[in-house]
């Protein structure tokens, strides 16, 4: 079994989490909207419900094209290590479906703008995430030892 190491980053990870912070206000000053990342590409998968598709559409080519603002700036391309079958990652991905269905949103819509907003279903949702994290995290590296 693959043992996963974890390399903190804090200069990279606090620049990341500003750049995240500022997109997300920036938004808020200029559309009123929140930038939830599931909301986001919910609007452009179902168009009829949400006619706001443009700026919807950016902000997704932003979020696909960040490798090349790094591969610009750096001269290479960022590493991406996926440690799980295609199998997993598709369960996975049912899951997180399932989890922003349920939690009527996903970790950038209610931790980043819904706790800014000092939104109590948002804390709660956060807080739930973060708990479940910590629980999944600690299953996998200590019950299961991956």
């Amino acid at each position: 079994m693959m043992t996963i190491d974890t390399i903190f980053t804090p200069w990279v990870s606090l620049a990341g989490g500003a750049l995240i912070g500022v997109a997300s206000v920036l938004l808020m000053l200029t559309l009123g909207r929140i930038m939830g990342a599931t909301g986001i590409l919910a609007g452009v998968l179902t168009p009829t419900t949400h006619p706001d598709t443009g700026w919807r559409l950016a902000v997704l080519a932003g979020m696909i094209s960040g490798p090349l603002a790094v591969l610009a700036f750096s001269g290479e391309m960022p590493e991406i290590q996926v440690p799980v079958s295609l199998p997993m990652l598709l369960v996975g991905g049912f899951l997180v479906g399932i989890g922003v269905t349920y939690g009527s949103g996903c970790t950038s819509g209610h931790g980043v703008c819904g706790m800014a907003r000092l939104s109590r279903r948002s804390i709660a949702a956060t807080a739930t995430f973060m708990v479940t994290t910590g629980i999944t995290v600690f299953v996998i590296r200590h019950v299961l030892g991956a």
